[in-house]
């Protein structure tokens, strides 16, 4: 089979995009944005996690009621675009494969740094009912649930505040493991996400992560953090981020071919059956040949290249990630 009609018959899923905050542009229309709902047809991607981003705040009672609201009001959001008839909003595994089988965008919301649930795990409850299907533990910035890769200065951070995951952060995953929401451990410090993994009864996702191996950066994942997430079963999505994909790399100096050696490092550390694509277009991501998902294309191309086959590349596109919800669904 070609790369452009095998590209078109997979059932393509991209775990992490952002969307406009405040409210921007119509989706449905054609827009300045890696990602709207032209350039997911145009590009062959059948279905998205839209993310309902929360930066970090302080951790006081208004940094918490804050954080709260907004991913709220990013959920709701996320609900209407996936409420329109042009696109069907999805939290199943199954239902992902029913939209894409009726030709329509599957919308899957998530929500991006667990400072969204403040001190209240019923606030775990009310994503949920907003469909959110993995909830990032963090981002950059320790938040009460965890450390993050990335300690912020400016918020006071010192390198580590938990030294992995507070007793909150605990009591959130045995909640997120009864809800059937996934455990998302991108941005999360080495000792939180070993920690999580161990923690957590399902298996686990990374959904937008590259490999420390090939671009040492705290936001990657080692050799160590990859073998322990395929035990568990779980998956690392790589991400279009330029910097964590080559150091110092840029929109400009970094490609395709750069992403999937990534992808194959990961095969082949840890097997075919664990790594997926999550581009954080939109948040970040974005290659010098793949600057919207128009393009997706371009990534089956380079791997038909490399010889991977029909199954495998469906699996990369995909089918590992949706393992990784049918298996939180099945459980929980």
């Amino acid at each position: 089979m070609q790369s452009d009609s095998l590209h078109q018959s997979l059932l393509t899923l991209d775990s992490h995009v952002d969307i406009p905050w405040p409210e921007a542009e119509d989706p449905f229309g054609e827009t300045s944005r890696c990602l709207d709902i032209p350039k997911m047809r145009a590009g062959g991607l059948k279905a998205v996690c839209l993310v309902a981003y929360v930066p970090q705040g302080k951790l006081d009672d208004e940094g918490f009621d804050a954080a709260t609201a907004r991913a709220l009001a990013m959920l709701e959001t996320i609900n209407r675009i996936g409420h329109n008839h042009a696109a069907r909003l999805t939290s199943a595994a199954d239902e992902i494969a029913a939209a894409v089988a009726a030709h329509l965008p599957a919308i899957i919301p998530v929500v991006e740094n667990g400072h969204a649930i403040g001190v209240d795990l019923a606030n775990i409850a009310r994503f949920r009912a907003l469909g959110a299907r993995y909830i990032t533990l963090t981002h950059n910035g320790h938040n009460a649930l965890a450390d993050s890769a990335v300690p912020r200065r400016d918020l006071g951070d010192e390198a580590t505040r938990h030294g992995g995951l507070s007793d909150l952060g605990r009591a959130a995953i045995i909640e997120m493991n009864r809800l059937g929401v996934v455990i998302d451990v991108s941005h999360s410090s080495r000792a939180a996400m070993l920690e999580a993994v161990a923690q957590s009864k399902f298996p686990v996702v990374a959904s937008h992560s590259c490999v420390r191996a090939l671009c040492n950066h705290p936001r990657n994942l080692d050799d160590t953090q990859l073998d322990i997430l395929a035990a568990t079963g779980g998956v690392v999505q790589i991400t279009a981020v330029p910097y964590f994909v080559r150091r110092g790399g840029s929109v400009h100096d970094t490609n395709v071919a750069h992403f999937c050696d990534h992808i194959e490092y990961v095969v082949r550390r840890i097997g075919i059956d664990h790594v997926g694509i999550g581009s954080d277009f939109d948040g970040g991501g974005e290659l010098a040949d793949w600057r919207d998902v128009s393009q997706c294309a371009n990534v089956t191309q380079d791997l038909r290249g490399r010889g991977y086959t029909e199954e495998q590349i469906a699996k990369i596109w995909g089918g590992n990630f949706l393992r990784v919800l049918r298996a939180s669904e099945v459980k929980a």
